[in-house]
């Protein structure tokens, strides 16, 4: 008789981020960008963290694009609360963030300041990024 599969992870509702981005994989507006490896949840709190970091390193020369926002809720019930009595409160808002996706963009400064502002600012992220130019840019 099969058996089914037992999976090595605890399952939870916080959904699936199985595959790849289907979007926002190109560069749009600047001409260099990072690019997600992995798939995670980034929070608002570190994507703050990293447009600044960025912003400080490039002394506001130049312009920075965030390509992902924070729109999934994340719930969690208070501490030493009894089970039931419905679903908890929002506790904090995260971007679902998959391979492929871009995650912030660059223009208007030379690569050199480009490349370690955003290593600056994927230092502060949870994903593994990778460091990307557009296909048009010339030194």
């Amino acid at each position: 008789m099969l058996q089914p599969k037992r999976t090595k992870y605890r399952k939870t509702q916080k959904g699936k981020m199985k595959g790849i981005s289907f979007r926002g994989f190109n560069l749009s507006n600047g001409m260099f960008g990072i690019k997600s490896l992995d798939s995670k949840f980034i929070t608002s709190r570190q994507i703050e963290a990293a447009r600044i970091a960025a912003t400080r390193f490039m002394k506001r020369q130049g312009q920075l694009w965030i390509k992902v926002f924070p729109d999934k809720p994340i719930t969690k019930k208070p501490l030493e609360v009894r089970m039931g009595k419905g679903k908890g409160a929002p506790e904090y808002f995260v971007a679902v963030v998959k391979p492929g996706r871009i995650l912030f963009e660059v223009s208007g400064v030379s690569h050199d300041i480009a490349k370690e502002a955003l290593r600056l600012a994927a230092q502060k992220l949870p994903v593994k990024t990778k460091f990307i130019v557009a296909r048009d840019f010339e030194n």
